[in-house]
């Protein structure tokens, strides 16, 4: 159902989902073509739940995730598009897929591309990664997510640094902040994603997901949804069956 993509490459295996973003003439700069094909990955995701990696391309043997949105697309977009919240909308989808999403950062990810970044669960990046929200420079603010998720993430002092002040993080400051989960060699980038990928598919998945619901949930909704959640578990019988081999091997 992938093969028709122009802005992305997917590539499934059996629990998971690689998408390579691929406009290397514009830096991978997303466009109303990109969001559609990320809507009809997400849509897929939603009726049959995998690990999604999602990652950029080469240009010129130079990493590239994404430099932001496509400037002569947004020049054009008015208040009533602003309203439908173009990027916001499949950012959040892509935040609440029902398995981890793990973004793989080489070279930009800047204003949409940070907010692509950030609406993963994990963010593998290399050293020479760049994190930045320009938004401001062009006279908007980063409405797709960077404005709260980031401060979310790194606290308010960075965030406002990178918001308000432009702020450009490396992958090491990245890391050093807590953005970014992992660092890798531009040439390990992508192992040490599917690395991770293979330790989430080692849980059992049913459990991966709930826990995932359950954490975004406002802290007025605990402790009473853990309990409705943990009853579900309690019934499946991958709890069963994990528990006793657990048993099982602590008896050799």
């Amino acid at each position: 159902m992938f093969e028709n993509f122009q802005a992305m490459t997917v590539t499934e295996t059996g629990d998971r989902l690689l998408v390579e973003l691929t406009r290397p003439e514009v830096r991978n700069a997303i466009d109303d073509q990109m969001v559609e094909e990320l809507h009809a990955v997400c849509a897929y995701l939603e009726r049959e739940p995998k690990i999604l990696i999602v990652t950029g391309c080469q240009i010129n043997g130079k990493g590239i995730f994404v430099s932001g949105a496509d400037i002569s697309q947004l020049r054009e977009r008015r208040r009533e598009d602003a309203l439908r919240g173009i990027n916001n909308t499949i950012f959040h989808r892509i935040s609440q897929l029902p398995s981890p999403v793990i973004a793989a950062v080489d070279g930009y990810a800047l204003g949409g591309g940070l907010e692509l970044a950030l609406a993963a669960d994990f963010r593998i990046a290399t050293p020479g990664a760049k994190f930045g929200q320009p938004e401001a420079n062009l006279g908007i603010i980063a409405a797709a997510g960077g404005l709260w998720r980031l401060k979310a993430l790194v606290g308010e002092a960075i965030a406002k640094e990178i918001l308000l002040a432009g702020r450009v993080l490396d992958g090491n400051q990245a890391h050093d902040v807590h953005l970014v989960t992992e660092l890798a060699s531009p040439g390990e980038l992508l192992d040490t994603a599917h690395a991770l990928a293979d330790r989430i598919a080692a849980l059992d998945p049913l459990a991966v997901r709930i826990s995932k619901q359950v954490m975004a949930m406002p802290a007025a909704a605990h402790p009473a949804v853990d309990n409705i959640a943990q009853a579900i578990l309690f019934e499946s019988d991958a709890k069963f069956d994990r528990m006793q081999a657990f048993l099982d091997r602590k008896k050799k």
